[in-house]
C-alpha cells in the first residue's frame, strides 16, 4: 500500500469521548480501515451505537470473524473475544483474557503491528490500569505511528501515562486534535518494515486460542523460549506465572495463557490481600469468643487453672484481632466502613 492504511484504537475508563471526538473530526473519504478495542462487560449494549452516533462520516460495524478488512469503515471489538488482524480479514479469538480483558487492547495492537508493519497507526486513549502499553511498543518496533491522548485531559490518566512511560510515543495530543492529525498521518506512505519478532507471533496465536500446554507446568516448552518462571500466582487460575523477557512495562504470563502487567498483577493482589485480613480477623475474633466461652464454663465447673489459660488465650487471640483490625483500618479509603462489628458478646 502507498499509504498507512491501518488504524488501532485502544482505551477503557474515559475513553467514549474522546473516540466520539475523534471519529467525529475524520474526512468521509479517510483512505484507512479503523477498528476500535474499548474494554467492556461480557453483557455489555449500545457501545456500537453510542460510537456510530459520534463517526458522522464513516460506517460503523461489529467485528465479525472472517469480515474483510475495507478502508473508510471502523470496526469496533465485541465482548468477550479478542479483536485480531490477519491477511485482510478480522479474525475473533477466544484466547486467555489479558489484563482481567476480553477484549484487550494489546491482542489487537500486536495484531495489527504483525501483520502490517509500517501501514499501521495506533492510538491510547484514556484509561485504568496499563493494557495498550506492550501493544503500542510492538506497533513502533514493526514501524508503525504510535499517538497517546494527552494524559491531563484523559478521565482516567494512567493508561496513557503508562504508554508514555513505557516507550518513545510519536505524538501525545489532546482528543480534539488527534482526528486533524489523523487524517493527515493515513495519507502518508509507510516506511520500511523492520524484522517480525517470532514472539509477536507466538502472543498473537495465544490471543487467538491456540492452546498453550495441557498441564500446568513451570518449565512449559511453549513459554520457555520467551518467558523465565517467576515465583508469583496468576490471579485467576493460580497457575505460575513466567515474566515475559525485554517487555515494558513488566507483564506476566500463566500456562494456561492468561496475561498481566506488572500493575495488573499488582492490583489484584492488592484485593487478595484485603479479603484475606477480612478472613483472618473474622476467625481470630470468632476463636477469641469461643475460647472466652470456655474458660467461662471451667471457672463455673470449678475448673479454675483452666479457666485460666483459656482467658490468657482469649486475651492473645484479641490482641491479634487488634493487630489486624488496624492493619484493615489503613488500607481503607477515606470514609469506608470497616464492616467489622467485632464480636458477639455472651
Amino acid at each position: 500500500m502507498s499509504n498507512r492504511d491501518i488504524v488501532v484504537i485502544g482505551g477503557s475508563s474515559g475513553a467514549t469521548a474522546p473516540l466520539k471526538t475523534i471519529l467525529g473530526a475524520v474526512t468521509p473519504d479517510l483512505p484507512a480501515a479503523v477498528f476500535v478495542v474499548l474494554h467492556s462487560p461480557v453483557r455489555s449494549r449500545g457501545l456500537l451505537a453510542t460510537v456510530a452516533a459520534g463517526a458522522r462520516h464513516l460506517p460503523v460495524q461489529a467485528a465479525a470473524d472472517g469480515m474483510a478488512i475495507r478502508p473508510g469503515t471502523v470496526t469496533i471489538g465485541v465482548p468477550d473475544r479478542h479483536l485480531l488482524l490477519r491477511d485482510g480479514t478480522v479474525r475473533l479469538g477466544r484466547g486467555p483474557h489479558e489484563n482481567m480483558a476480553r477484549p484487550s487492547i494489546d491482542p489487537l495492537f500486536r495484531s495489527a503491528a504483525a501483520t502490517y508493519g509500517p501501514r499501521v497507526i495506533g492510538i491510547l486513549l484514556s484509561g485504568l490500569l496499563n493494557d495498550g502499553a506492550s501493544g503500542l511498543e510492538a506497533i513502533k518496533s514493526c514501524g508503525g505511528i504510535t499517538l497517546v491522548q494527552d494524559p491531563a485531559e484523559a478521565l482516567a490518566d494512567e493508561m496513557p501515562r503508562s504508554a508514555l512511560a513505557a516507550l518513545d510515543v510519536d505524538l501525545t495530543l489532546p482528543a480534539a486534535r488527534i482526528g486533524d492529525v489523523l487524517s493527515d498521518l493515513v495519507r502518508d506512505p509507510p516506511g520500511p518494515r523492520p524484522p517480525l519478532c517470532p514472539d509477536l507471533r507466538l502472543e498473537i496465536d495465544i490471543a487467538a486460542g491456540g492452546r498453550i500446554d495441557s498441564e500446568v507446568r513451570i518449565d512449559s516448552e511453549v513459554l520457555r523460549p520467551i518467558a523465565d518462571p517467576a515465583a508469583l500466582t496468576c490471579p485467576q487460575c493460580r497457575g505460575v506465572l513466567s515474566q515475559m523477557r525485554d517487555s515494558r512495562p513488566p507483564r506476566f504470563r500463566c500456562q494456561v495463557g492468561h496475561a498481566y502487567s506488572g500493575e495488573a498483577v499488582a492490583r489484584e493482589q492488592e484485593a487478595s490481600v484485603d479479603e484475606a485480613l477480612r478472613v483472618a480477623l473474622r476467625i481470630i475474633e470468632e476463636r477469641a469468643e469461643l475460647v472466652r466461652r470456655m474458660a467461662r464454663e471451667a471457672r463455673e465447673a470449678g475448673r479454675s487453672t483452666v479457666g485460666a489459660l483459656s482467658e490468657e488465650r482469649a486475651a492473645e487471640y484479641r490482641r491479634y484481632a487488634d493487630t489486624i483490625r488496624k492493619a484493615v483500618l489503613l488500607r481503607l479509603p477515606a470514609g469506608e466502613p470497616s464492616g467489622d462489628n467485632g464480636a458477639q458478646k455472651a
